[in-house]
Order: structure tokens, then C-alpha cells, then sequence
């Protein structure tokens, strides 16, 4: 930053202050017929830039010759001259707005030694202001200063002006009675700064604003507001506000939630925000060693610094954060692992011990993360601990929508988005799509434009990259490919409609309806988050085809079908972990529905005793009544064909609604056949009327067997609709399905 120079350089010869307490001043002394020459227009300020090194006011003195000027040591010292040098000078006007808003000064003793003071920074502050207002100060500038008998040694280390970009040019500025004052010593000088006021915050973070978007960090917004508000909110004060008001700060938070939402990046990115020391990044297995007391000592480690900095910094300490990610490795609860060595809870007593211990610090932060808050040691959640517990939750549409702009910004910068891109469209496509998966999406669609670029007869050929454009074909593509891990489970649910849905009937009509009534219930209503409907009926009935037609329909973001076909020679206690974490998952989604199918077999139902398995179906019971977490939806179905079985067990009072899917009547099945067009109009009537009272999932296997044709090779033109079903063929495997 530059001044304006309202006169020629010219040379002066450099001699000594007139007395001792005049070096006190910061002045420079000429004549009274010299100071003329460097007097300020429209004021009564007399600036001089010395040797373009600093500027310095000047004062006008009897004892001083023409030609000359008097600097003290302290001043000669920085413009590298002696009495008696030449020194180049010349009238210094300042710019507009070159008041200084915050000034760093760091104080030393002028006499090094043993000896330690309290410095009060407000009183300081004031005397500073009141002897040097009006003084323009340059960043690296030194002065001496006498306060309460002790003489210091000033170093500008930070002068910053209001609204003007210092980085082209030279810091400086001139003090005022509105600039904000922050004192420094460094902790060999023996100067303890107390009462820091004259600070309107403390120097924790490095940005004056955070623009999370620059971070990487997307759709976390509200996240980010509840931890700067329980964790940083206190530190962002001077110590003596916290002092006064008898708290001590946040010294831990826990981020958790499901893989991928972005908990390790917003802990990086909040280390790389503060301006204390480098964050110290910790995976929790790194902590465990083979050595009996070395896990310990690791974990001591890690503090080791916070500990010296508080002893001999105190409160002026700078902020240490230790990041552990996967704290579930090594905070287990203690007394639940079998190994015999007590190694974890060994740790968790030695964490806690330096987290909020007697010796507790007030320096720390630790952040922890996991994707399994059930497995810590309670003890760690209370207050004073890791306090702070935030859930990183799968994004919104709005924060899909920012992630996805995060990872498309440097392509759309570069002109690689085709003009097709609706990332909106994007954003409502991927439910449940956790921010890692996003990214995983753009690098899917991005691998399809590359590929479109490269010729495998020729992967040498040069690759023009101007024509790589990234479609929304390509990102449509990717999404296919891509699967969150807690979306809906489309293709199993496919699988269990394979014949698709057809007109079956008044009856199963007015079930989907109703169906479709429980899920708008569940979309909207505020006092039932948990909603239980049980569809029974006869095998084969159409009830796991029903409700996975009503799963697909209801456009939730979360559907899971449970089947035992998925957990077949698994233990019971292992069912029930699969059915737990399915139940768990599903809190995690904003609206869910998880289908429990043929739940007889889910209980390992025999009817010889009978038989079936009671932990599995007290677990059922249990999460069919357990309301999920607040903010959350649940809507789950049940399918069985053995309904007095589970009335018995007590497991139908667990569901709020019961339907009973039936088979198919006369005149049902004739809507299904006209609808199929496999028989000719006269036998239609004659088919229908045979296949009253059959289930539906067995006449599509009747269908199936008698349009293979007699001989078998008719099916393809059957399908076609070139020929029909013979009748008599019909009534023949008819015969070969019913149960004698």
C-alpha cells in the first residue's frame, strides 16, 4: 500500500534523539523550518517516509540543527543507518481510508532477562492509543514504549486496514482510537498478556467467513451451524469472557452416521479452519499396539503438546485438534470384548482421563467419528467429553443438489458439461445417495464420456479434448450403475413380481388402495411415524408380489425386502443381527418401508410340535412396535400364509392393519385370462370356471406349463398371439397341478 508523495526526495543527515524520554515517542525531531516541508494538507499531522522503510510523524525541535533528523536506536536500527549517515526522506500523504482496524503488536522486555510481568492488554491499550494515535505503523516496524516503569519493545506483526487488499503492497496504517489492538509474547519472553479485550474475538479461525461450497462440504449447512454453535461459539471469544462467565469450552464432539456422508471431510476441513496447530489425524487401530502400557502411552502422546503449551501458556494456549476416525475401533464398551488383555478399556479409562480428567485441558478438541455409536463406551457421550454428538444423515434433495455442483464445478468451468445437465433432475433422481456415492456417480459419468473419446483398435490416437462432453444420458447411465447403499432394493423387488401386476379382482384391488392409503398416511401425518400392515391369505395368493408393487409405487427412498431365502444355514442370533440392521438402516432415511416376507419362515415355523424360533420372534415384536428416531418414517409389511400360527404367538397383535389377500374366483380369473389373451374368446369362460378358487402365483405356473403346447416348441407363438392355448391341453395340466 502506497502512499502519496507531495514532495522530492531529500536527504537528510541523522543524529540522535534530544533526551532520553523522547526515544519513548516514536517521533522523528527536525527543525522547526525543516518540518515545514513535511507537513500533511488539510491537517496538522507532519509525515515522513524514512529510507522507504516506514513512516514516521514528525515533530519540530530547538535543539536541532537544519538538515537534520533525529531517530532513536530502536528506529535508526530498522533503516539501517548511523549517526551521521545520509538518509533519504520525503513528505508522506496518506491514502483515504487508512485507518488502521486491527493492530498485532508483539511486546518484549528491552533488557532481556529472567524476570516475568502481567501485562493488562486493556490498560495497555489505552496508554498505547493516547501516546501513539495518528501514527502510521508498517507490519515489521519496531518501537520502544515505557509502561508502569518497564520499557518494552514493540513488533508490528499485523496491520490490517478495513476493505483494502494488502497483499500487493506494504501493511500499514495509521492508529486510532477505533482500532482494535491485539497483544502477543512469545513464551520464552517471561510477558503474560491478561485481560485481552481490546480484541473483538479471538484469532481461532483463518477466514473471517466459511463458504462451505470452497470447502467441498455439501448439503451439511445446518450440521455445521449446531457444532460452530456448541463447539467454536465459545472459543471465537477472549479468554477472559469465558473466565467471567465460568465455563469452560467444548472439549469434544462425535460425528456419526452412515458410511460416506461426509463425517471425515468435515472434520479435516475444520482442522484446516483453525489456526491453531496442525490438526493430528488418528485411525483408531493406529493406537494399538503389541506392547503391554504402549496403546496407553500412544494415546498420552497424543496430548503431550496440549499439556506443554497449557503449562506455560495458560489460557493464550493455541487450540490442539486431534481427529479420531473410527473410534469404535478402540472406544468399545467397556467390559465387551473377550480378548482377555483389558487393552480397550484400557484406553477408553486413559481418553477419558486426559479428556476430563484432573488434570483436564481446556486446549483440546477432539473429534471423533463413526458409522456405530452403539458400540462406545457411554461413558465418553457425557458431558465434558465428547459432548457434541451430531448426525451426519443422509442429504436432502437441496444438499444433493450442492454436492453435486461441488464435484461438477471444475467441469462446467472448463466447458465439459453438456448443455443437457439438469442437476436438479439429478438431485431428485438420487434418494438416499450418500455425498461419497454422488461423487461416485460423477466419476461413472464422467468414465462414459472418456470412453466415448478413446478408440480401442488405437488407445494411442491423440484425444481431442474439446468433443469430451459429459451428457445427462451419461449421468442417467450412472445412476443405474451406481447404488446407494441405502436406497430401494428395486431389482429384489422386481424379482418378486416377475409376472408383473394384472386387474386380479374387486378384492385385491381394494387392498392396493388401501395400501396405497397406509403409505400417504405415512407421508404426511405427523402422529403416526409407525405404521405395521400384515397381509395374509393362502401360498401363492399374490401378497409378496402386492406388497412389492405398493413398495415400488410409493416412491420411498428406502424399501428392503426380508426373506429368508437371503439368510439360509444362518444362526438365530445372526437373523437376528440381519433383521436388526435392515431395521436400523431404515432409521436412517426419511421414509422407509421394509417388507417382511413369508415371516412363518422367518421363524423357522414347523407345524410337526410345532416349532419355531422365540428370539427371533420376540425381535420381530419388539421392532414392529419401536417408533423410529424422530424425523423419521416407517411403514412395514408383512406377508403369511400360516395366520393362526402367528396369531398364537402373539406376533399379529404387533400390526396395526390386517388384509387378507385371497385366491382367485370365477369371475377373477377371467379378468386375468382376458387380460393375458392366451385362450380364444369361446374357452375363456370354461378356463375361468376350472380355476375358481386357485391362487394366482399358481395359475401363472398352469398358464406357463400349458402354453409350452403338447408337444412342447409353442409357447413363442402362443406369447405372440398367433395361436391360442388348447383347451383340452389346459384341462390336462390342470389335472397334473391339483392336490389330491
Amino acid at each position: 500500500m502506497a502512499g502519496r508523495y507531495g514532495s522530492q526526495v531529500t536527504t537528510m543527515t541523522v543524529t540522535n534523539t534530544p533526551s532520553a524520554d523522547l526515544a519513548f515517542t516514536n517521533l522523528a525531531y527536525c527543525s522547526s523550518s525543516d518540518l515545514r516541508q513535511f507537513s500533511v494538507p488539510g491537517s496538522d499531522l507532519f509525515l515522513a517516509n524514512v529510507a522507504d522503510s516506514f513512516i514516521l510523524s514528525l515533530c519540530g525541535h530547538g535543539s536541532i540543527r537544519d538538515g537534520n533528523i533525529a531517530l532513536n536506536a530502536i528506529q535508526r536500527r530498522h533503516a539501517r543507518v548511523s549517526t551521521g549517515d545520509m538518509v533519504s526522506v520525503s513528505r508522506f500523504v496518506p491514502p483515504e481510508n487508512f485507518d488502521l482496524a486491527m493492530l498485532t503488536l508483539e511486546l518484549e522486555f528491552v533488557k532481556k532477562g529472567t524476570k516475568s510481568e502481567q501485562v493488562d492488554a486493556a490498560l495497555l491499550s489505552t496508554q498505547l492509543k493516547r501516546k501513539y494515535t495518528n501514527q502510521v505503523l508498517t507490519v515489521g516496524q519496531k518501537a520502544t514504549f515505557e509502561y508502569h516503569g518497564t520499557n518494552y519493545i514493540l513488533t508490528v506483526n499485523r496491520a490490517d486496514v478495513e476493505g483494502l487488499d494488502q497483499s500487493k503492497g506494504i501493511e500499514r496504517g495509521m492508529l486510532s482510537q477505533d482500532t482494535y489492538i491485539v497483544f502477543e509474547a512469545s513464551n520464552a519472553s517471561g510477558i503474560k498478556i491478561v485481560n485481552q479485550r481490546e480484541a473483538a474475538s479471538s484469532n481461532i479461525f483463518k477466514h473471517k467467513e466459511f463458504n462451505l461450497e470452497s470447502l467441498g462440504i455439501g448439503g451439511l449447512g445446518a450440521e455445521f451451524a449446531d457444532i460452530f454453535r456448541r463447539a467454536f461459539a465459545s472459543r471465537v471469544f477472549p479468554p477472559h469472557v469465558t473466565s467471567r462467565l465460568g465455563i469452560k469450552h467444548v472439549k469434544g464432539m462425535l460425528l456419526f452416521g452412515p458410511p460416506g456422508t461426509g463425517k471425515t471431510l468435515m472434520a479435516r476441513q475444520i482442522g484446516k479452519m483453525l489456526n491453531g496447530k496442525d490438526p493430528k489425524i488418528v485411525n483408531g487401530p493406529e493406537v494399538l499396539s503389541k506392547f503391554v502400557g504402549e496403546t496407553e502411552k500412544n494415546v498420552r502422546d497424543l496430548f503431550a503438546d496440549a499439556e506443554q503449551d497449557q503449562k506455560t501458556l495458560g489460557d493464550a494456549s493455541e487450540l490442539h485438534v486431534i481427529i479420531f476416525d473410527e473410534i469404535d475401533a478402540i472406544c468399545k464398551s467397556r467390559g465387551s470384548t473377550r480378548d482377555g488383555t483389558g487393552v480397550h478399556d484400557s484406553i477408553v479409562n486413559q481418553l477419558l482421563t486426559k479428556i476430563d480428567g484432573v488434570e483436564a485441558l481446556n486446549n483440546v478438541l477432539l473429534i471423533g467419528m463413526t458409522n456405530r455409536k452403539d458400540l462406545l463406551d457411554e461413558a465418553l457421550l457425557r458431558p465434558g467429553r465428547l459432548e457434541v454428538q451430531v448426525e451426519i444423515s443422509l442429504p436432502d434433495e437441496a444438499g444433493r443438489l450442492q454436492i453435486l455442483q461441488i464435484h461438477t464445478n471444475k467441469m462446467k468451468e472448463n466447458s465439459f458439461l453438456g448443455h443437457d445437465i439438469n442437476l436438479q433432475e439429478l438431485a431428485a433422481r438420487t434418494k438416499n445417495y450418500s455425498g461419497a456415492e454422488l461423487e461416485g456417480v460423477v466419476k461413472s459419468a464422467t468414465s462414459y464420456a472418456l470412453n466415448r473419446q478413446l478408440s480401442m483398435d488405437d488407445l494411442t490416437k491423440p484425444v481431442e479434448e474439446e468433443n469430451i462432453k459429459i451428457t445427462m444420458e451419461d449421468f442417467l447411465h450412472a445412476i443405474y450403475e451406481v447404488q446407494p447403499a441405502f436406497g430401494a432394493s428395486t431389482d429384489d423387488l422386481e424379482r418378486c413380481r416377475l409376472n408383473g401386476m394384472v386387474d386380479s379382482g374387486d378384492r385385491h384391488n381394494h387392498i392396493y388402495k388401501r395400501a396405497m392409503l397406509l403409505v400417504e398416511q405415512v407421508k404426511v401425518s405427523t402422529r403416526s411415524p409407525l405404521v405395521t400392515c400384515l397381509l395374509e391369505g393362502p401360498s401363492g395368493s399374490g401378497k409378496t408380489a402386492l406388497a412389492a408393487t405398493v413398495g415400488i409405487d410409493s416412491d420411498f427412498p428406502y424399501v428392503k425386502i426380508v426373506s429368508a431365502e437371503t439368510m439360509i444355514g444362518l444362526s438365530e442370533s445372526t437373523k437376528c443381527a440381519h433383521i436388526v440392521k435392515v431395521f436400523e438402516d431404515a432409521y436412517k432415511s426419511p421414509m422407509s418401508i421394509i417388507i417382511l416376507d413369508d415371516i412363518e419362515r422367518l421363524l423357522e415355523y414347523v407345524a410337526i410340535g410345532p416349532r419355531f424360533s422365540n428370539i427371533i420372534s420376540q425381535t420381530l415384536m419388539v421392532l414392529l412396535k419401536r417408533l423410529p428416531p424422530k424425523g423419521k418414517k416407517l411403514l412395514v409389511f408383512g406377508t403369511t400364509s400360516e395366520l393362526t400360527f402367528l396369531d398364537s404367538v402373539g406376533i399379529c397383535d404387533s400390526f396395526s392393519v390386517t388384509y387378507s389377500v385371497p385366491t382367485l374366483k370365477t369371475e377373477d380369473a377371467k379378468k386375468v385370462l382376458q387380460q393375458l389373451n392366451l385362450f380364444s374368446e369361446d374357452d375363456v369362460d370354461a378356463a375361468a370356471e376350472a380355476l375358481n378358487d386357485m391362487p394366482i402365483k399358481k395359475l401363472y405356473m398352469l398358464l406357463e406349463m400349458a402354453a409350452q403346447g403338447e408337444h412342447g416348441g409353442s409357447a413363442e407363438a402362443i406369447y405372440a398371439g398367433r395361436e391360442k392355448i388348447k383347451i383340452t391341453h389346459f384341462f390336462d395340466c390342470l389335472q397334473d397341478i391339483i392336490r389330491f
